[in-house]
Order: structure tokens, then sequence, then C-alpha cells
């Protein structure tokens, strides 16, 4: 968003598409690997839960070896992987030089991002919301100053927003280090043999949790590639509109994510101490509270989201071509919120499995409706296409929340 919002002031729509493809170049990678800070966030609640304290250090050093692993492959192939994207999102000459240039510095940060990943899962599976939250403000306080800097005063443009992006990846990932090896000296003392941590079965456990979550965030990567995708065919305008007006998406699910980042590490403590009742007292809560905020945003976007854009850009002809979508992002937090609390109830619970068939219909539903709706809706038949898809995902995952408390009984 910060990235948007300095360029969307630049005055030429296709350095909003860049960024807009650019970014989504970074969903598409870092999501797919998603599994280190999901996996492991609901493995180490569970460990946490049963009191196993040598199994959380295992999980952590096995999430960074294979987050530095796969960090290292994404920098050895970034440009058969930006020719692949170029291809898939097909994105105009003007943006695609753009993107190009923010692709080739932010691919730096691959090594940061994923082991923050791992990180963050670990901190909220030993009950510490805290330490993720002091990373997140950092990382942005130092975004912001560095990005602003290198555009506003050595008057770089995509370089220098690229450039922000990277210091404050790698600022993130050193406080991260920092508040381990702080304030986790219990755990780092224990002694675990090396051939525990990649012993078989426990490695089985760990790659069939994160099969089920990598190919339910391929369908997730699949929806939101097409979405930009499909917005870039049409025009730089529309694409430029629809990477705005995703911002307020992306805006609600942050905050919705901190409910489901609560449910994920608190439901799988519960799983861990084969605690039913307080299990179930936990998504109860997760619901009102998630619900009230929903409530909220849905008012905040109905008398506020047009301003919030202008903040992002001052490019007239990109704000006026907004307005008639506006009302689709208005429904945005009813219709998506009960998706993002179960998805954490699930991630705590190890239950993968039932996400991915949530995602499998939700995306089917999605694309359908799309190609169904297109030729007489346009760009309102994507919106429309994607709301639903945030509808049915919650719905699903609610009609398998029994069989998750059944986890418990067995």
């Amino acid at each position: 968003m910060i990235d948007l919002a300095i360029v969307g002031h630049l005055g030429d729509a296709a350095y909003i598409g860049a960024i807009a493809v650019g970014g989504l170049m970074f969903n598409i990678m870092y999501w797919l690997f998603g599994f280190l800070r999901m996996g492991t966030g609901g493995m180490t609640s569970q460990a946490f839960g049963s009191r196993n304290l040598d199994e959380t250090k295992r999980l952590l050093i096995r999430s960074l070896a294979i987050a530095l692993g796969v960090a290292l492959c994404f920098i050895v192939l970034q440009i058969p992987i930006r020719h692949l994207a170029f291809w898939l999102i097909k994105p105009s000459a003007d943006v695609a030089a753009l993107a190009q240039i923010y692709f080739h510095i932010c691919i730096w940060g691959a090594p940061a991002v994923l082991s923050m990943y791992s990180f963050v899962g670990w901190f909220l599976g030993m009950q510490n919301s805290r330490f993720p939250m002091f990373i997140a403000i950092a990382q942005n306080v130092v975004n912001i100053m560095a990005s602003l800097l290198l555009v506003l005063v050595f008057h770089m443009k995509v370089e220098g927003v690229a450039l922000g992006t990277l210091i404050a990846q790698y600022a993130g990932l050193l406080l991260a280090v920092a508040f381990y090896l702080r304030y986790y000296l219990r755990i780092r003392k224990r002694v675990v043999e090396k051939r525990s941590i990649w012993d078989t079965s426990a490695l089985k456990r760990f790659f069939q949790v994160n099969r089920d979550i990598f190919f339910r965030t391929l369908c997730l990567v699949a929806v939101t590639l097409f979405f930009t995708s499909a917005g870039a065919r049409q025009s730089d305008i529309i694409l430029a509109v629809n990477a705005l007006l995703m911002q307020l998406f992306t805006l609600f699910s942050y905050f919705m994510d901190g409910f489901a980042y609560a449910g994920e590490a608190v439901c799988g403590r519960y799983i861990g101490a084969r605690n039913l009742l307080s299990l179930r007292t936990t998504v109860k809560r997760l619901f009102l509270w998630g619900g009230a905020l929903a409530i909220l945003f849905t008012l905040l976007y109905a008398g506020g989201g047009t301003p919030f854009l202008s903040l992002l850009t001052d490019n007239a002809e990109v704000l006026n071509a907004s307005h008639p979508y506006m009302r689709w992002t208005m429904l945005i937090p009813l219709m998506g919120f009960a998706a993002f609390l179960w998805d954490g109830v699930f991630i705590g619970a190890t239950a993968t499995r039932y996400m991915l068939l949530s995602m499998l219909i939700a995306s089917t539903a999605f694309f359908s409706i799309y190609f169904l709706l297109q030729p007489y809706w346009q760009n309102h038949a994507l919106w429309c296409a994607f709301l639903c898809y945030l509808l049915l995902r919650g719905l699903v995952l609610w009609g398998f929340s029994q069989r998750l408390y059944n986890l418990i009984k067995e």
C-alpha cells in the first residue's frame, strides 16, 4: 500500500499498474510458500499446548532451513520467473518495463521475507503476537522513511520504492532474530539432536500439513493472478482501478488476520491440550469480534472509500473510473470475514485438508461465475465472482467445523 501510494502521485497510471503487477508477482511466489508461516504456526501452537518445547525448537529450525533454500532458488531463477509471470499477466509494454525494475530489486528480499514467515509463524505458535506486531510496525516505518527519502530526495521512482521495500524487509528480519536471541534463551539452550530435526516421521507430518496448504495456495494464487490479468487485458486504467480497490480488501484482510492469527495460536494450543470447551468458546469469541469488525469496515467503506482512494493517487482518470465499482468493495467485509476466521481456526488444528477442499470449491465458483457474467458485466463480473469466492470459502469451512471439533474427541 505504501509503494502504491507513492507511485500513485507520480502522474501516470502505468506506475500504479507496475506496482500492481510487481506486487502480484511476489504475492504469487511468497503465497505459495505461506505454509512456512501457517504450518509452522499451527504445529508450534500444538507443541506448545502439549508442553513439548524441544519440538518447538525443531520446528523453527526446519522451517528456516526450508525458507532459505526456497529463497535461494528464487534468486537463481529470477529471470525465468519474470518471463513466466509476464506471459501469464500480459501487462502493457510501459507497465512491463517498470514492473521489471521493481521485480529485479525486490527479489533480493526473498531470504528476508521467507525467513520472516518462519519467525512470525513460530512466534504466534508460542502465543506471542506482540513480537510480530512490533516487527510489522518497524518494517512499515522503515519502508515509509526509506521510500520517501529515495523518491523525494534522491528523485528515484520505481527504483526508490523497490529499494525502500527491500531495506524494510531486512530490517524486519534483523528485529525478529534479535527478539529470538534476547527473549527465548530457554528454548535456545535446549539441546536437540540434528537427527531428530530431520526425523523422517516428523518431516512427513510437516510436509503433509504443508502440502495441503501449498495446493490451497495454488488455488488462491490462480484466482488472484487471473483477477489482475483480467484487468490488465481490459486497459491500464482498469488495471490501476482494480489495484487501488484491492487495497481496500487488503486493508480489511490484515485487520481480520489479527483475529485469524489469534484463532490459529489459541485454538492450536487448546487442541494440543485436548480442551474442547475452551476451543468452542474461542471460536465463538472470534466470530463475535470478527462480525463486529466487518460491520465497522462496511460503514467505513460506505462513507470513506472514495477519500481513501484519493490518498493513494491523484490521477483523476483512475479515480473517476473507480466510482462504479465502489459498491462491490463495500460488500467485502461482510462477505469475507468468515473465511479469514475459519482459516485461522483450521490452521491451528492443522486440519489443512478441509481448507484445501473449501478453496477448490470457491475457486471453481469464481471462474464459473466470471465466465458466465463477463459478456454482460465486464469488470463488474470480476468483482461479483471475487465476492462469491470469499463467501463460499467461509461457508464451506463452517460446514466442516463439526469435524474439526471431533478431532479432540477422537
